[in-house]
């Protein structure tokens, strides 16, 4: 999953991305509300964290351009600003949570795991099909009980095959979602991952079945014919 981080404290914002980065996610950082405004006209992201005091275009205005082009993307408003009429401004322009600096980054990881499920449709803490579950908090995989070893980006494709589950989800999209603006990564890169689950997830009952010329799809495992 992709995540914007708009924040222009170096010192906060790299704290961010490394435990963001760390929890799997990919993450973009822009320092000013121009520089957000403008890579949010882009539908990649599945999250926005968002300070209030921006430069250029602060974060009211971000938040309130975002919501007329109707973007449902959620946002996540990370601000010094304690004041009530503040955090309900931002709240009615279309925030869905407000957190108050300083903050854990614990809790900033379970406030974005908790808008990420929401922007899912409210999916479950596991997604389970077959044999086969993903602890979307631990980010961690087993099959018929038995943990899998695998990698962040493994996890991460796989995640976005069980959301669409029965639906075709493009190279470009696998790395549009996985992966930040300034990551140099081929589609080489997403057929190795792919390659590496279909071997891991085997005894799960499913498998990832190339659509050539499409992309991939994650579906059951067809039943073996009868001898």
């Amino acid at each position: 999953m992709r995540i914007l981080v708009t924040e222009d404290d170096a010192a906060l914002a790299e704290a961010l991305q490394f435990s963001l980065t760390q929890a799997g996610y990919a993450v973009d950082w822009v320092t000013n509300g121009a520089a957000a405004d403008e890579a949010l006209k882009d539908d990649v992201f599945g999250l926005v964290i968002l300070d209030l005091g921006l430069p250029k275009l602060d974060g009211f205005e971000v938040l309130r351009r975002l919501r007329r082009r109707n973007a449902p993307l959620p946002v996540l408003i990370l601000s010094g600003r304690e004041k009530p009429e503040e955090k309900v401004q931002a709240l009615d322009l279309g925030a869905d949570d407000y957190l108050v600096k300083p903050f854990s980054l614990s809790e900033l990881q379970a406030r974005v795991r908790a808008l990420l499920r929401r922007g899912q449709g409210g999916a479950a803490l596991v997604i389970s099909y077959g044999g086969l579950s993903l602890d979307t908090i631990g980010r961690t995989v087993s099959v018929n009980g038995t943990t899998l070893p695998l990698s962040v980006h493994e996890v991460g494709v796989l995640e976005i095959l069980l959301y669409r589950f029965g639906r075709v989800v493009s190279k470009e999209q696998l790395v549009e979602q996985l992966y930040s603006y300034d990551s140099d990564v081929g589609y080489n890169a997403i057929e190795v991952y792919v390659h590496r689950l279909r071997k891991k997830i085997e005894g799960s009952g499913l498998n990832v079945r190339t659509v050539y010329g499409r992309g991939y799809l994650l579906e059951q495992r067809a039943a073996s014919p009868i001898q």
